[in-house]
């Protein structure tokens, strides 16, 4: 079906002359009538009838253009928002974990501020903690960049370092350790301690912590998001290695910093290697590496 007599069809439908409708569409009238009469023969259909000089729709014609137009709005709506993207406009969808909804919406605002007359809209898809959700995400192509800790094996995505967190002990209020302002980790051994669930991007990174303490520490309780373990460590469950978070400073634990062994938490931005980007993906891409002081 020609998409072109759709539009003759629509144009004389309104017009209901051939002539007037020809003019409007700078065709000639044999033209336009050969495109109605060959859409009418492939639908095997009758779409319009004489009414003296004019021309009406029959029942058919009136149900066939409310179908044709609802389906040509639908097509330039999103022919436009091709359009829109090839010129650097559009719509990034961004995955993150919840602990950088800080971070990354500074990015953003700093990234649109940068651009005030295009029009680009972001949607953001927040995680509870689970990098490997977010990665599925991204392969899935539910997300355009993700913003998480970088996983092991995964060939098909670029990680760009963009941030770093502190990681931190945190223990109860009337803790034996509430008195250190800072900690050897290898001192925490002899206590409980809640942990990361193997499914966390947090876990084999506070793993290898305890490796260089030669031991690990017995674990109680094992969770997935590190708001979660900071509640139960609130509570008097036991002690916890976290990312230093703004919350804690709302809640009844004693920060402790972490003096042996060294580390930080690093949070990359991810995207899909050798996969078309959209000009503002791209764009938005470049300046989140131009922009972050973080370099690996």
């Amino acid at each position: 079906m020609n998409l072109y007599h759709l539009r003759y069809f629509v144009t004389l439908a309104h017009l209901e002359h051939y002539t007037k409708a020809a003019e409007i569409l700078a065709i000639t009238q044999p033209s336009l009538s050969h495109a109605i009469s060959s859409l009418e023969k492939e639908l095997g259909v009758k779409l319009f009838e004489k009414d003296g000089r004019n021309v009406v729709l029959t029942k058919c014609g009136q149900a066939f253009l409310t179908d044709v137009e609802k389906s040509l709005e639908m097509l330039d709506s999103s022919v436009n928002k091709l359009q829109m993207t090839g010129l650097g406009e559009g719509r990034v969808d961004i995955g993150m974990l919840r602990t950088l909804s800080s971070t990354v919406p500074k990015f953003v605002k700093d990234f649109l501020d940068s651009k005030p007359n295009k029009n680009i809209h972001f949607y953001f898809h927040t995680s509870t903690g689970l990098t490997q959700d977010i990665i599925k995400g991204l392969k899935d192509r539910r997300y355009d960049i993700a913003f998480c800790s970088k996983m092991e094996n995964e060939p098909l995505i670029e990680f760009i370092p963009i941030s770093c967190q502190e990681l931190v002990l945190i223990v109860p209020k009337g803790h034996p350790l509430e008195g250190q302002d800072s900690i050897d980790l290898k001192d925490t051994l002899a206590y409980p301690q809640i942990t990361f669930s193997k499914r966390s991007g947090l876990r084999p990174v506070i793993d290898k912590l305890f490796e260089k303490c030669g031991g690990y520490p017995q674990s109680d309780y094992a969770l997935e998001e590190d708001q979660a373990v900071a509640g139960l460590v609130s509570a008097g469950f036991g002690i916890a290695v976290v990312p230093r978070m703004s919350i804690l400073d709302y809640m009844p634990v004693k920060i402790i910093e972490i003096v042996k062994p060294s580390w930080e938490r690093i949070f990359y931005m991810a995207t899909m290697k050798n996969v078309y980007q959209a000009p503002v993906i791209q764009h938005f891409k470049n300046f989140v590496i131009e922009h972050t002081d973080l370099k690996i």
